[in-house]
């Protein structure tokens, strides 16, 4: 069980690659040195690109180099790559995506548990039916501004690895 773990971590730190997106916080920082909270980060600018999802652009570039693909499991950040159960890390047997079905069932008002488990249940339910599903879900949160929460500066908490899933 150990070994197909770190097959996993190896196949997924040899197909990293650099996430194309527009900066929507600043480096701020308080007087210890450490990041202020992302709501006193962002700028206004990053503040309309958030509400608007227009920070996602940049992502198509990432696409049309085959590195991501339009629907599958967000990307999260490297450091959390050595955290993932077994469970967590089948959410890279397909590649990250720009939405996905954790996106459309909750974004950042879910913990990561669900996430994790929105982002498994997609791997073992692909098919172009559930994309599509997945992409007019988007649109329709996209144009009714449901789960952004740049207002309130609420982004997902740092992923510790503790979670049950």
């Amino acid at each position: 069980m150990h070994k197909l773990f770190f097959k996993r971590l190896i196949d997924l730190i040899l197909s990293l690659f650099r996430l194309v997106k527009f900066k929507t916080m600043n480096e701020r920082k308080d007087v210890s040195g450490y990041l202020l909270p992302d709501a006193e980060r962002f700028t206004a600018a990053g503040r309309f690109l958030r509400k608007t999802s227009l920070d996602k652009i940049p992502q198509l570039i990432n696409i049309l180099k085959g590195d991501m693909s339009q629907v599958e499991a967000r990307p999260l950040f490297v450091e959390y790559l050595p955290l993932y159960s077994n469970f967590q890390a089948r959410r890279h047997e397909v590649l990250p995506g720009i939405t996905g079905w954790a996106q459309v069932n909750g974004r950042n008002t879910i913990g990561w548990d669900e996430k994790f488990a929105y982002d498994v249940w997609y791997v073992d339910h692909l098919s172009f039916a559930t994309g599509m599903k997945i992409l007019y879900l988007t649109l329709a949160k996209m144009i009714r501004k449901e789960g952004i929460n740049v207002n309130t500066g609420v982004t997902m908490e740092k992923f510790t690895g503790k979670h049950s899933s």
